[in-house]
């Protein structure tokens, strides 16, 4: 077996995979830079295996990715839109050599547009939070909350990651307050990996207007369950269709992200408080939600715990969300755990299992 990666060279996420590659004594995977992906590099030829990597960490390959002249400014939101156009014509030319890819672009595309991800869980009985109709600005959020009858609800960047841009909106009779990473400049909107507060609705407005043109997708805020003075959610990562790993990440906000100096939590005692029975049901809903992706390897599944532990919910779904270092699962990291599940045949037998051939990503509920 001859695995191909797609990345940035000097990417963990592509250092990581080559390793478990080379510990399963396999040959070293070839590297196809996304830079030369996106300025015309011959694709892989058929019959190569192929994991296409996130293309996030270097500023030239979001510079090609947009199409812009200049690169962003650091932590600048910036062309979202254009991102994501960029990353699927990437995948589409990735494709067009007749590879076979861990990932497809068909189901990337979907994975990467919340909007599209939401609608076809929520199709597929999967149990997701309510979503607004579109929004393209604050007026109009701020009439479908008011005809919902929502005070709180999770205004999200359609194609963004990584909580950038993403604003926890709780709107009262007498004040409004923006929780979000989004740090405000007259020239432009930055990610911040600190969290802000807004409480002047003409500048919780702006922001929204700001952000509106690349696309949003709004969701009701349900109130998570919580550990200690800490509320949680789970990063599970599905390898095969099977839940391997799994990262409690705990707040004392409403933003769970690691990377904004939120701790990782005690799985076992969140396991412990959930029960067996809460416990098996949530990865279930995960195995279900990989299934509705069945030509994809892995996928990294958001889940939450609703207060009182008896239901859950699927926040997001992510395309590259197995980069979780030191984790491991009966000795292997999520890296090891795909290489493990291709060399032993487990992931066409799983892909075989949920009609994974010839099958269309929107029949995932049937």
């Amino acid at each position: 077996m001859e695995l191909t990666v797609v990345g940035n060279p000097a990417n963990r996420r592509v250092e990581l995979f080559t390793r478990a590659a080379l510990a399963a004594g396999l040959p070293r995977p070839a590297v196809l830079p996304w830079r030369d992906v996106l300025t015309g590099a011959a694709p892989p030829p058929a019959g190569a295996l192929v994991r296409v990597d996130s293309p996030g960490e270097d500023p030239e390959v979001d510079r090609l990715l947009r199409g812009a002249a200049v690169p962003a400014r650091h932590g600048e939101l910036v062309g979202l839109a254009d991102a994501y156009a960029g990353l699927t014509d990437g995948m589409a030319r990735v494709a067009t050599g007749g590879a076979r890819l861990l990932n497809p672009p068909q189901e990337v595309a979907v994975l990467c547009d919340k909007r599209r991800c939401h609608a076809l869980l929520a199709t597929a009985g999967v149990p997701v939070p309510e979503a607004l109709p579109p929004v393209d600005g604050y007026a109009s959020l701020r009439a479908r909350m008011a005809a919902a009858g929502w005070g709180r609800v999770f205004v999200k960047p359609a194609h963004g990651s990584s909580a950038a841009g993403v604003i926890a909106l709780a709107v009262g009779p007498r004040r409004v307050q923006a929780v979000t990473t989004i740090e405000t400049t007259p020239d432009g909107l930055f990610n911040s990996l600190r969290l802000r507060r807004y409480d002047d609705e003409a500048q919780v407005a702006a922001i929204v207007d700001r952000l509106a043109p690349e696309g949003l997708h709004v969701e009701r805020w349900l109130p998570k369950a919580g550990l200690g003075d800490r509320v949680v959610d789970v990063r599970v990562v599905v390898v095969a269709g099977r839940p391997s790993h799994a990262v409690v990440r705990a707040s004392r906000g409403p933003l769970t992200n690691l990377h904004l100096g939120n701790a990782r939590g005690d799985l076992a005692a969140l396991r412990a408080t959930a029960g067996p029975a809460a416990w098996s049901a949530a990865m279930q809903t995960c195995e279900r939600v990989a299934a509705c992706f069945p030509g994809c390897l892995h996928v990294g599944v958001d889940l939450m715990f609703l207060i009182g532990w008896r239901r859950h919910a699927v926040a997001e779904v992510n395309a590259f969300g197995d980069l979780l270092p030191g984790v491991l699962a009966d000795g292997r990291d999520t890296y090891a755990e795909q290489v493990h599940a291709l060399v032993t045949g487990r992931w066409d037998r799983w892909r075989a299992s949920v009609g994974a051939p010839g099958r269309e990503v929107v029949a995932c509920g049937a």
